[in-house]
């Protein structure tokens, strides 16, 4: 890969990056650093990796600084800084997206992460089980389980309001 070929990847790929960055760990600095992190390895590694396959290869990379992240900070919460308020609330919803990026969160990683780039990036299944390291069958049961799972919450959610 050439500077130019690089810069390319920088100007076209770093929203994207983010975007799934930010949804998967609701941080915008922390999705910045993973932003960083990912071209800085690409940018270590620019004479190894070819055009074609930059974009899985960056999106592999990001996916696993996410869970890097996720797994350091599950570590470092303390039960002192669970806050009541966090976990309910007394306001009635009516914003729908609210309520699906609600249900979002609450899925297993692999179904979130399967489900964000398939629904809210576009990729396709091959895409996804390169980026994530899934066989695609995986990526298609995760997806499906996602999904199911959305749909029983919707349900529920319709049934309170």
């Amino acid at each position: 890969m050439t500077t130019k070929e690089y810069n390319n990847c920088v100007e076209t790929l770093s929203d994207g990056i983010f975007r799934f960055a930010l949804k998967n760990l609701r941080d915008e600095f922390e999705a910045e650093n993973v932003v960083q992190n990912t071209f800085e390895k690409l940018w270590v590694r620019k004479d190894k990796v070819e055009i074609a396959t930059a974009k899985a290869f960056l999106y592999k990379i990001a996916y696993n600084n996410c869970i890097d992240i996720i797994r350091k900070s599950k570590r470092a919460a303390s039960m002192d800084e669970v806050s009541e308020q966090r976990y309910s609330h007394s306001e009635q919803y009516s914003d729908a997206m609210e309520i699906i990026n609600s249900a979002v969160e609450r899925l297993p990683e692999k179904q979130k992460t399967a489900i964000l780039l398939r629904d809210y990036e576009g990729y396709d299944y091959k895409s996804i089980a390169e980026i994530t390291g899934m066989t695609e069958a995986q990526v298609k049961i995760n997806i499906y389980r996602a999904r199911q799972f959305l749909k029983a919450f919707l349900k529920d959610m319709q049934l309170v309001l």
